[in-house]
Protein backbone atom coordinates (compact mmCIF):
# COMPACT_ATOMS: atom_id res chain seq x y z
CA UNK A 1 0.00 0.00 0.00
CA UNK A 2 2.73 2.56 1.18
CA UNK A 3 5.21 1.52 -2.00
CA UNK A 4 2.09 2.14 -4.32
CA UNK A 5 1.35 5.48 -2.93
CA UNK A 6 5.18 6.49 -3.40
CA UNK A 7 4.92 5.45 -6.77
CA UNK A 8 2.34 7.87 -7.72
CA UNK A 9 2.24 11.19 -9.31
CA UNK A 10 4.92 13.27 -7.16
CA UNK A 11 2.46 16.50 -6.58
CA UNK A 12 -0.09 14.11 -5.26
CA UNK A 13 2.11 12.31 -2.67
CA UNK A 14 2.91 16.28 -2.01
CA UNK A 15 -0.29 17.23 -1.60
CA UNK A 16 -1.80 14.52 0.74
CA UNK A 17 1.37 14.36 2.65
CA UNK A 18 1.12 18.63 3.45
CA UNK A 19 -2.50 18.25 4.58
CA UNK A 20 -1.85 15.37 6.49
CA UNK A 21 1.04 17.66 8.09
CA UNK A 22 -0.97 20.53 8.71
CA UNK A 23 -4.22 17.88 10.27
CA UNK A 24 -1.48 16.73 12.88
CA UNK A 25 -0.43 20.22 13.30
CA UNK A 26 -3.97 21.66 14.11
CA UNK A 27 -4.74 18.14 16.24
CA UNK A 28 -1.27 19.02 18.32
CA UNK A 29 -2.59 22.68 19.02
CA UNK A 30 -6.11 22.41 18.77
CA UNK A 31 -6.50 24.21 21.90
CA UNK A 32 -4.90 27.13 20.59
CA UNK A 33 -6.55 27.06 17.03
CA UNK A 34 -9.59 28.81 16.03
CA UNK A 35 -12.17 26.00 15.05
CA UNK A 36 -9.56 23.06 15.35
CA UNK A 37 -13.13 20.94 14.15
CA UNK A 38 -13.74 22.59 11.26
CA UNK A 39 -9.75 22.62 9.71
CA UNK A 40 -9.40 18.84 10.33
CA UNK A 41 -12.42 18.45 8.64
CA UNK A 42 -11.51 20.79 5.36
CA UNK A 43 -8.08 18.60 5.60
CA UNK A 44 -9.26 15.40 5.60
CA UNK A 45 -12.01 16.21 3.06
CA UNK A 46 -9.48 17.53 0.33
CA UNK A 47 -7.46 14.44 1.23
CA UNK A 48 -10.50 12.26 0.19
CA UNK A 49 -10.81 13.84 -2.50
CA UNK A 50 -7.43 14.04 -3.59
CA UNK A 51 -7.94 9.84 -3.34
CA UNK A 52 -11.17 10.05 -5.55
CA UNK A 53 -9.89 12.31 -8.39
CA UNK A 54 -6.54 9.91 -8.49
CA UNK A 55 -9.05 6.99 -8.75
CA UNK A 56 -11.43 8.48 -11.45
CA UNK A 57 -8.77 10.88 -13.29
CA UNK A 58 -8.98 8.45 -16.24
CA UNK A 59 -13.04 8.33 -16.65
CA UNK A 60 -13.09 11.11 -18.69
CA UNK A 61 -11.54 14.33 -20.21
CA UNK A 62 -13.35 16.74 -18.05
CA UNK A 63 -12.25 14.51 -14.63
CA UNK A 64 -8.67 14.65 -15.99
CA UNK A 65 -8.96 18.30 -15.97
CA UNK A 66 -10.14 18.60 -12.46
CA UNK A 67 -7.52 16.79 -11.05
CA UNK A 68 -4.70 18.05 -13.42
CA UNK A 69 -5.14 21.71 -12.60
CA UNK A 70 -9.08 22.59 -10.67
CA UNK A 71 -8.28 20.52 -7.95
CA UNK A 72 -4.67 21.41 -7.34
CA UNK A 73 -5.36 25.36 -7.43
CA UNK A 74 -8.58 24.83 -4.88
CA UNK A 75 -6.05 22.68 -2.69
CA UNK A 76 -3.87 25.83 -2.31
CA UNK A 77 -5.97 28.10 -2.20
CA UNK A 78 -7.73 26.57 0.48
CA UNK A 79 -4.54 25.76 2.81
CA UNK A 80 -3.53 29.40 2.66
CA UNK A 81 -6.81 30.69 4.20
CA UNK A 82 -6.66 28.18 6.72
CA UNK A 83 -3.74 29.66 7.72
CA UNK A 84 -4.93 32.73 8.77
CA UNK A 85 -6.33 30.18 11.68
CA UNK A 86 -2.98 28.28 12.26
CA UNK A 87 0.03 30.52 12.13
CA UNK A 88 -0.05 33.11 14.89
CA UNK A 89 -1.74 30.63 17.09
CA UNK A 90 0.90 28.29 17.76
CA UNK A 91 3.86 31.04 16.88
CA UNK A 92 2.49 34.52 18.07
CA UNK A 93 5.92 36.46 17.81
CA UNK A 94 6.35 38.05 14.33
CA UNK A 95 9.74 38.54 13.37
CA UNK A 96 8.52 42.06 11.60
CA UNK A 97 11.57 43.86 13.96
CA UNK A 98 14.08 41.22 12.73
CA UNK A 99 12.97 42.03 8.77
CA UNK A 100 12.64 46.05 9.69
CA UNK A 101 16.41 46.02 10.85
CA UNK A 102 17.81 43.74 8.29
CA UNK A 103 16.07 46.05 5.77
CA UNK A 104 17.46 49.27 7.26
CA UNK A 105 20.95 48.34 7.57
CA UNK A 106 21.09 47.18 3.49
CA UNK A 107 19.76 50.32 2.85
CA UNK A 108 20.48 52.87 5.15
CA UNK A 109 16.64 53.50 5.11
CA UNK A 110 12.73 52.00 5.00
CA UNK A 111 12.83 51.36 1.48
CA UNK A 112 8.70 51.55 1.34
CA UNK A 113 9.34 54.88 2.69
CA UNK A 114 12.09 55.97 0.39
CA UNK A 115 9.95 54.58 -2.47
CA UNK A 116 7.51 56.90 -1.37
CA UNK A 117 9.44 60.04 -3.79
CA UNK A 118 8.52 57.49 -6.72
CA UNK A 119 4.75 56.78 -6.06
CA UNK A 120 2.66 58.06 -8.17
CA UNK A 121 -1.21 56.81 -9.43
CA UNK A 122 -0.51 55.25 -13.03
CA UNK A 123 2.40 53.27 -12.00
CA UNK A 124 0.26 51.99 -9.07
CA UNK A 125 -2.41 50.75 -10.95
CA UNK A 126 0.55 49.16 -13.00
CA UNK A 127 2.60 47.79 -10.50
CA UNK A 128 -0.85 46.42 -8.39
CA UNK A 129 -1.93 44.50 -11.74
CA UNK A 130 1.37 43.10 -12.02
CA UNK A 131 1.33 42.19 -8.27
CA UNK A 132 -1.78 40.72 -8.70
CA UNK A 133 -0.95 38.89 -11.82
CA UNK A 134 0.52 36.09 -9.37
CA UNK A 135 -2.62 34.34 -9.02
CA UNK A 136 -2.77 33.68 -13.06
CA UNK A 137 0.92 32.95 -13.86
CA UNK A 138 0.66 29.24 -12.60
CA UNK A 139 -2.69 28.55 -13.74
CA UNK A 140 -1.69 30.15 -17.32
CA UNK A 141 1.54 27.82 -17.52
CA UNK A 142 -0.41 24.41 -16.47
CA UNK A 143 -2.86 25.40 -18.31
CA UNK A 144 -1.00 25.65 -21.80
CA UNK A 145 1.54 22.12 -21.04
CA UNK A 146 -2.11 20.45 -20.73
CA UNK A 147 -3.34 21.94 -23.93
CA UNK A 148 -0.38 21.16 -26.13
CA UNK A 149 -0.26 17.43 -24.07
CA UNK A 150 3.48 18.74 -22.94
CA UNK A 151 4.88 15.63 -20.99
CA UNK A 152 6.48 18.26 -18.89
CA UNK A 153 3.04 18.94 -17.03
CA UNK A 154 3.57 17.02 -14.14
CA UNK A 155 7.21 17.79 -13.27
CA UNK A 156 5.73 21.77 -13.36
CA UNK A 157 2.80 21.11 -11.32
CA UNK A 158 5.29 19.64 -8.64
CA UNK A 159 7.79 22.25 -8.46
CA UNK A 160 4.53 24.94 -8.30
CA UNK A 161 3.11 23.37 -5.35
CA UNK A 162 6.39 22.30 -3.65
CA UNK A 163 7.35 26.46 -3.80
CA UNK A 164 3.92 27.54 -2.43
CA UNK A 165 3.76 24.34 0.19
CA UNK A 166 7.62 25.64 1.22
CA UNK A 167 6.74 29.43 1.42
CA UNK A 168 3.56 28.21 3.45
CA UNK A 169 6.01 26.13 6.03
CA UNK A 170 8.11 29.64 6.15
CA UNK A 171 5.06 31.58 7.37
CA UNK A 172 4.77 28.56 9.75
CA UNK A 173 8.28 29.01 11.07
CA UNK A 174 8.92 32.81 10.74
CA UNK A 175 5.48 34.75 10.98
CA UNK A 176 5.35 38.26 9.50
CA UNK A 177 2.67 40.96 8.82
CA UNK A 178 4.39 42.99 6.33
CA UNK A 179 5.16 46.56 5.84
CA UNK A 180 1.62 47.57 4.89
CA UNK A 181 0.58 47.22 8.71
CA UNK A 182 3.94 47.78 10.57
CA UNK A 183 5.21 50.64 7.88
CA UNK A 184 2.29 52.27 7.90
CA UNK A 185 2.70 54.91 10.28
CA UNK A 186 6.49 56.14 8.73
CA UNK A 187 4.31 56.48 5.48
CA UNK A 188 3.09 59.76 4.06
CA UNK A 189 1.36 58.69 1.18
CA UNK A 190 -0.99 56.68 0.12
CA UNK A 191 -0.85 54.33 -2.56
CA UNK A 192 -3.76 55.90 -4.71
CA UNK A 193 -4.54 54.73 -7.91
CA UNK A 194 -6.65 56.44 -10.87
CA UNK A 195 -8.93 53.47 -11.81
CA UNK A 196 -7.96 49.93 -10.62
CA UNK A 197 -5.32 50.06 -7.65
CA UNK A 198 -7.75 50.55 -4.69
CA UNK A 199 -10.01 48.06 -6.03
CA UNK A 200 -7.89 45.85 -6.34
CA UNK A 201 -5.96 46.29 -2.90
CA UNK A 202 -9.70 46.40 -1.52
CA UNK A 203 -10.36 42.97 -2.99
CA UNK A 204 -6.96 41.39 -1.61
CA UNK A 205 -7.76 42.43 1.71
CA UNK A 206 -10.48 41.19 2.06
CA UNK A 207 -9.67 37.87 0.29
CA UNK A 208 -6.26 37.15 2.13
CA UNK A 209 -7.49 39.06 5.49
CA UNK A 210 -4.43 39.56 7.94
CA UNK A 211 -1.94 36.63 7.28
CA UNK A 212 1.56 36.25 8.69
CA UNK A 213 2.75 35.87 5.34
CA UNK A 214 5.26 38.05 4.16
CA UNK A 215 8.32 36.52 4.98
CA UNK A 216 9.32 34.43 2.51
CA UNK A 217 7.81 36.82 -0.43
CA UNK A 218 5.58 33.66 -1.81
CA UNK A 219 4.69 35.95 -4.63
CA UNK A 220 8.63 36.13 -5.62
CA UNK A 221 9.49 32.52 -4.96
CA UNK A 222 6.33 31.50 -7.05
CA UNK A 223 6.39 33.60 -9.68
CA UNK A 224 10.33 32.87 -10.50
CA UNK A 225 9.59 29.30 -10.32
CA UNK A 226 7.01 29.80 -13.01
CA UNK A 227 9.49 32.15 -14.60
CA UNK A 228 12.04 29.47 -14.92
CA UNK A 229 9.52 26.12 -15.99
CA UNK A 230 8.24 28.42 -18.73
CA UNK A 231 11.43 29.12 -19.97
CA UNK A 232 12.11 25.28 -19.98
CA UNK A 233 9.29 23.92 -21.06
CA UNK A 234 7.56 27.18 -23.35
CA UNK A 235 9.81 29.62 -24.27
CA UNK A 236 7.13 31.40 -26.15
CA UNK A 237 4.92 31.95 -22.43
CA UNK A 238 8.32 33.21 -21.03
CA UNK A 239 8.89 36.06 -23.10
CA UNK A 240 5.22 36.96 -22.23
CA UNK A 241 5.56 36.10 -18.64
CA UNK A 242 9.21 37.91 -18.12
CA UNK A 243 7.54 41.57 -17.81
CA UNK A 244 4.56 40.84 -15.64
CA UNK A 245 7.09 38.93 -13.32
CA UNK A 246 9.91 41.85 -13.40
CA UNK A 247 6.77 44.23 -12.89
CA UNK A 248 5.66 41.88 -9.61
CA UNK A 249 8.94 41.88 -8.24
CA UNK A 250 9.33 45.36 -8.12
CA UNK A 251 5.36 45.36 -6.66
CA UNK A 252 5.89 43.62 -3.81
CA UNK A 253 8.19 46.75 -2.28
CA UNK A 254 6.51 49.97 -3.88
CA UNK A 255 2.79 47.84 -3.08
CA UNK A 256 4.24 47.24 0.50
CA UNK A 257 3.62 43.75 0.64
CA UNK A 258 7.04 42.89 1.55
CA UNK A 259 10.15 43.89 3.25
CA UNK A 260 13.40 43.93 0.41
CA UNK A 261 14.73 40.86 2.86
CA UNK A 262 11.72 38.96 1.71
CA UNK A 263 11.89 39.03 -2.18
CA UNK A 264 15.65 38.42 -1.02
CA UNK A 265 14.14 34.92 0.99
CA UNK A 266 11.63 34.28 -1.97
CA UNK A 267 14.27 33.95 -4.65
CA UNK A 268 16.29 31.72 -2.31
CA UNK A 269 13.42 29.91 -1.91
CA UNK A 270 13.28 29.25 -5.63
CA UNK A 271 16.20 27.86 -5.60
CA UNK A 272 15.21 25.28 -3.11
CA UNK A 273 12.39 24.46 -5.21
CA UNK A 274 14.43 23.55 -8.12
CA UNK A 275 16.71 22.09 -5.86
CA UNK A 276 14.69 19.62 -4.43
CA UNK A 277 12.49 19.27 -7.56
CA UNK A 278 15.42 18.11 -9.64
CA UNK A 279 16.28 15.71 -6.68
CA UNK A 280 13.27 14.08 -6.50
CA UNK A 281 12.62 13.37 -9.67
CA UNK A 282 16.43 12.54 -10.22
CA UNK A 283 15.75 9.98 -7.41
CA UNK A 284 12.63 8.35 -8.89
CA UNK A 285 14.65 8.33 -12.41
CA UNK A 286 17.03 6.38 -11.16
CA UNK A 287 14.93 4.30 -8.82
CA UNK A 288 12.85 3.23 -12.18
CA UNK A 289 15.64 3.25 -14.72
CA UNK A 290 18.83 1.14 -13.25
CA UNK A 291 20.49 1.97 -16.41
CA UNK A 292 19.93 5.56 -15.61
Amino acid sequence: MIRRFLSGRPADILNICFLSFLTVLTIVFNQKVEGPVLLIGVYLGLIGAQAVLIALKDKGKALRFVYDLVFPTVSILVIFDSLGRIVHAINPRDIDPLLIRIDYLLFGCHPTVAIEKIVRPPLTDLLQIAYSSYYFLPITLGAVLIFRRNPAFDRALFFIMLCFYLSYAGYLLMPALGPRFTMSHLQTRDLEGWLVAGPIQELLNRLEGVKRDAFPSGHTGVALTVLFLAFRFERRLFRWFLPFVTALILATVYCRYHYVVDVIAGALLTLMTLALGEWVYGYRTQRDDPHY
